[in-house]
């Protein structure tokens, strides 16, 4: 059995989320929903940090629910700027209303979760890096749907982010090669796609 990727670090919640959610694909709208926010919110952070402040952040934002928040307004963004136990940036924190009412609105054209996973022909993208140094920062897939999806009237999803997205919810497998997780998450990326 090769070592976990070398990204993970030592923290057990790091080595949680690496071992049983990365790469792992989501199919649930909501779902995506959820983490393309949450990458929205760490850019600038690190990820350990939204792992940490996750369950605030549920419990803050109505467990993601892009029906509840898109009618929020003024009122819950100063909410919102008051607590604590999330990340406290106005900015994300109002596009996280304005997301919630783009993604409603193609949720509603077909599904949000059918809208992203169109991008890979509904399978994920099989990489087969073997050092860190090859994973990309961002792709020219990861920047086109960052251009699609502002065009939608999302923000905080610039190409870097939405790779980071891609790659947390297994639309592109980009665990090493020599990783345990690698074949696992392969696995489950072919299951799907029969």
């Amino acid at each position: 059995m090769g070592e976990r990727c070398g990204w993970v670090g030592t923290d057990p919640i790091y080595e949680a989320y690496h071992d049983e959610e990365w790469g792992v694909p989501e199919w649930d709208g909501r779902a995506l929903f959820e983490k393309l926010v949450l990458d929205g919110f760490q850019a600038g952070l690190s990820w350990i940090t939204i792992l940490k402040k996750r369950d605030n952040f549920r419990a803050a934002f109505a467990g993601f629910e892009p029906q509840v928040i898109a009618g929020w307004g003024e009122a819950e963004v100063i909410r919102l700027l008051g607590d604590a136990g999330i990340i406290r940036h106005r900015g994300k924190i109002a596009a996280t209303i304005t997301n919630a009412q783009a993604w409603l609105k193609i949720e509603d054209e077909g599904g949000f979760s059918h809208f992203l996973w169109s991008y890979v022909d509904h399978a994920p993208l099989q990489n087969r890096w073997e050092s860190l140094a090859e994973v990309p920062a961002f792709t020219p897939l990861s920047t086109q749907i960052s251009k699609d999806l502002k065009k939608r009237g999302f923000r905080f999803c610039g190409p870097t982010i939405v790779y980071a997205f891609m790659e947390a919810v297994g639309m592109v497998n980009d665990h090493l090669v020599t990783c345990p997780r690698h074949g696992p998450c392969a696995a489950l990326g072919e299951a799907r796609s029969k």
